[in-house]
């Protein structure tokens, strides 16, 4: 399948190290002991005002329970379609918070990315590469499998040996060809209807604006008169698409690794093709500079010797211990996994070693970790379902072949190494069941309080260009600098940003200017 990268931070699976492809989550169940000193409900801030039909979601008290190590979990109830809340349907949005530890500013909601990535796992697992002591100690930090994902209502599509064929399957046809095209072409159509029939009337209500439109009842639901949030990649779509319905409900935003809100899903593409394929060449200028490198000569040299590799795959894939057979995208996903963060690199020349020699065996560890596929066929969650579902009515497709190949074209002269396996990805929603209605645009959010946008220099998935885009768009936009590698800066980059995200969502202090962390 060609698809689009999903732009998120490394899912909470990966936290333990730099590359952990298959830890297995667990699910924790509720069960009703409340935990000391923390009230067992929680309710609407007092004199909150919201049309008739909304008062039943905004009203609802949250019951907490302990759910897991010091832990709470509940379920909110949102409607099922924002444009007709008194319809009676309803979609459950399942959370998970870990109760301030100190004196307590307020809530501070989580999303890790994706879209389709579980904020409730992120913060069961993975608290401390969330936030750090000091988010911990100021806020209940609440995490939120949004709409379509995870423990809340949740998109369903495939059987895993479907999803198997769906991900990993191999066309018959040569790359670009009107054969190659009908076949992707078909398989979309046959996956978009797998996904209405079996996930229903949902499926038409999982865009991010109804997404947002949700955070703001969880934000009341909670008892915070203003939104407090800490969104990764996708988050930050989500988190600027929040203040630009609710300007005068915004508290403290932060908004790490940063998506445009203006850009389109061509652009994405081309743009973070370009990132992938920058990132492969800081990869390799340090693997060239060790001792265990499996590749000689100069980046430039090393870079050819990788698309030589991905062309040959492309054309006769490498059979995989478990029967399946390594194709140029796969291969593709594989590379790009260790490339969110720079401590993966060693991972990555392990990878590369091991391909080189005729083995896939690990390329697929790293596409399986990428995908969410566990050792035994299974799939952890449905962050893919999610991710193809939520991005398929967030941005226009157009799947007509001409367009498709000059898009291609400038794909591939933005990243002669990869760009051509990241092209044609409109072909996966341009017939799906429900289409995009609107234009990307700007986010302004005029009259929003102080939002923080932080920006990595070589971010390969999110490229820094799109901080920078999304700090000027907001009208009170404050953009913090990361000089350095990887997916995200907060929590796992250096002093500065952490100070600059602390001192900022615990104070409300912006930078007087651009610290350059």
């Amino acid at each position: 399948m060609t698809r689009r990268t999903r732009v998120r931070t490394l899912s909470a699976r990966a936290r333990a190290t730099a590359l952990a492809l298959v830890l297995a989550m667990g699910l924790s169940g509720c069960v009703p002991l409340f935990l000391p000193g923390q009230a067992p409900t929680t309710s609407v801030p007092t004199g909150e005002k919201v049309d008739a039909d909304l008062e039943p979601f905004y009203d609802q008290v949250l019951k907490w329970a302990d759910c897991d190590s010091g832990l709470q979990c509940t379920t909110a109830s949102a409607p099922l379609d924002w444009a007709d809340p008194g319809s009676g349907e309803t979609v459950d949005l399942a959370l998970v918070r870990h109760p301030a530890t100190g004196t307590r500013v307020g809530s501070l909601l989580v999303n890790p990315g994706g879209p389709g990535g579980s904020g409730y796992d992120f913060v069961k697992d993975s608290l401390d590469y969330a936030t750090d002591a000091k988010l911990q100690a100021g806020f209940d930090v609440v995490g939120f499998d949004p709409r379509g994902v995870g423990r809340s209502s949740a998109v369903s599509c495939y059987e895993p040996a479907e999803m198997d064929e769906y991900l990993y399957g191999l066309p018959a046809a040569v790359r670009g060809s009107d054969a190659w095209i009908q076949e992707l072409s078909t398989a979309a159509v046959d996956f978009g209807a797998a996904c209405q029939e079996n996930t229903g009337a949902l499926l038409a209500h999982v865009d991010s604006l109804s997404a947002a439109r949700d955070l703001d009842l969880l934000r009341a639901a909670l008892g915070d008169e203003k939104l407090n949030f800490l969104g990764y990649s996708y988050g930050t779509f989500l988190g600027a698409t929040y203040a630009d319905l609710y300007p005068e409900r915004v508290g403290r935003l932060a908004l790490d690794g940063a998506l445009d809100p203006s850009t389109s899903n061509a652009d994405v593409t081309r743009v973070q093709a370009t990132g992938f394929e920058n990132a492969l060449r800081s990869y390799l200028a340090d693997c060239l500079a060790g001792e265990e490198c499996p590749f000689d000569g100069t980046v430039d040299e090393a870079m050819t010797t990788i698309g030589a590799l991905l062309a040959s795959v492309d054309v006769s894939p490498i059979t995989a211990t478990d029967g399946r057979r390594l194709g140029a995208n796969t291969l593709l996903t594989a590379i790009i996994y260790p490339l969110y963060q720079a401590t993966a690199w060693p991972n990555l020349s392990e990878m590369f070693a091991i391909v080189l020699q005729g083995d896939a065996d690990m390329a697929f560890q790293f596409a399986d970790g990428y995908n969410g596929r566990s050792a035994d066929g299974t799939y952890r969650d449905n962050a893919t379902e999610a991710f193809l579902a939520i991005n398929c009515v967030d941005y226009s497709y157009n799947d007509d072949p001409a367009s498709m190949r000059a898009q291609a074209a400038e794909i591939e002269q933005a990243a002669p190494t990869i760009g051509k396996y990241m092209a044609f990805g409109d072909i996966g929603c341009a017939n799906w069941p429900y289409q995009f209605d609107g234009e990307r645009s700007e986010i302004a959010a005029e009259g929003a309080d102080p939002i923080l946008v932080i920006g990595t220099t070589n971010d390969p998935a999110t490229p820094y260009v799109w901080a920078e885009n999304l700090s000027e768009q907001l009208a009170s936009g404050h953009l913090v600098t990361f000089t350095g590698e990887g997916h995200t800066a907060y929590n796992k980059s250096n002093d500065c940003v952490n100070s600059a995200v602390d001192d900022y969502l615990l104070k409300g202090t912006v930078p007087a200017e651009d610290p350059m962390c």
